[in-house]
């Protein structure tokens, strides 16, 4: 890895991936909310994304707002720099000048304000605004995509995914051959997003799509739920060694500040609930569906037990 690019206050992860993790977090003051204010402890990191084909892309990822996670994708050899989302255009800017990256994309995955609301400040010109064709509320919308359309990222290629429940027309980016996908609220660690217009067919149809992505992709979502996310999977699979043995390695990252964002789908298929109805006998006890219970049932009586669960 060409590890002399990034900045010396980086440190490699010792968990075989090519994530690089901050040595120390730092805090940044509260103020109005009207300035994107953080209020909580906050860190900026870069990962390198390898590409056997492409060469390397640049993933800057960083805190928004209360716990969504702004990222910038960079090609260093064509210097295209992509949003993905734009939960506000303040820290996005900020972290664009830090970097000496110019905006030529904005990738949204979805309509809610806090994954679009730096839209109309960050369009300016020469930035392509890319957003779900299903979805007519995408601020400054240039480039509808729906599931299974393909494009061009620098040396890089991004196949569009159909990952609709959340809300309807919601999409993920999947870069195959960096081995990635942006999944935006569609997906979390060890969750997924609360169902505001889908159905539960359409949303299982969708956690099966991302379930079927190999295991070392890397799976970048779009809030820091996972502490969270982990007592509700403990709630309901305690018998699973693999998710005791995440868990507590979750809330080691979570006391001392460390994000738990990106997890690889390997990671999911083996811990994360919604994602294992249809394969864990103890979950499905848990929630109280059937054996012979289909997919989307079992999945949204998950969903019903996450919304209402206190723990």
């Amino acid at each position: 890895l060409a590890l002399i690019r990034l900045a010396s206050s980086f440190t490699p992860s010792i968990h075989g991936t090519n994530r690089l993790l901050p040595l120390s977090p730092s805090f940044v003051a509260a103020s109005s909310p009207t300035s994107c204010s953080l209020r909580r402890p906050i860190s900026s990191w870069t990962h390198l994304m390898m590409s056997k084909s492409a060469g390397s892309l640049e993933v800057a990822q960083f805190p928004c707002l209360d716990d969504n996670y702004g990222y910038l994708i960079h090609d260093p050899k064509t210097g295209e720099t992509a949003a993905l989302d734009t939960p506000c255009a303040s820290t996005y800017a900020r972290e664009l000048e830090k970097r000496g990256w110019k905006l030529t994309h904005i990738l949204c995955t979805h309509h809610h304000g806090d994954h679009v609301g730096g839209n109309r400040q960050l369009k300016t010109e020469g930035v392509k605004v890319y957003g779900p064709a299903a979805d007519g509320q995408i601020p400054c919308m240039d480039a509808p995509l729906q599931g299974g359309d393909t494009f061009s990222f620098g040396g890089a290629d991004a196949v569009v995914m159909d990952v609709g429940g959340h809300t309807l027309g919601h999409i993920a980016y999947h870069f195959p051959g960096e081995k990635t996908a942006f999944v935006g609220d569609s997906l979390f660690s060890l969750g997924c997003g609360r169902m505001f217009e889908g159905t539960p067919e359409q949303y299982w149809a969708t956690l099966q799509r991302l379930r079927d992505l190999p295991d070392d992709t890397t799976i970048y979502c779009a809030h820091e739920y996972t502490e969270s996310n982990a007592r509700f999977a403990m709630s309901v699979e305690p018998g699973n060694p693999e998710l005791v043995r995440r868990t507590e390695g979750i809330m080691a990252k979570r006391a001392r500040g460390e994000p738990t964002v990106p997890s690889l789908m390997g990671e999911e298929k083996a811990t994360n609930p919604f994602l294992r109805g249809d394969v864990s006998e103890e979950i499905r006890k848990n929630v109280g569906a059937s054996d012979g219970e289909d997919g989307a049932s079992i999945f949204y009586k998950i969903r019903l037990g996450k919304d209402s669960f206190r723990g």
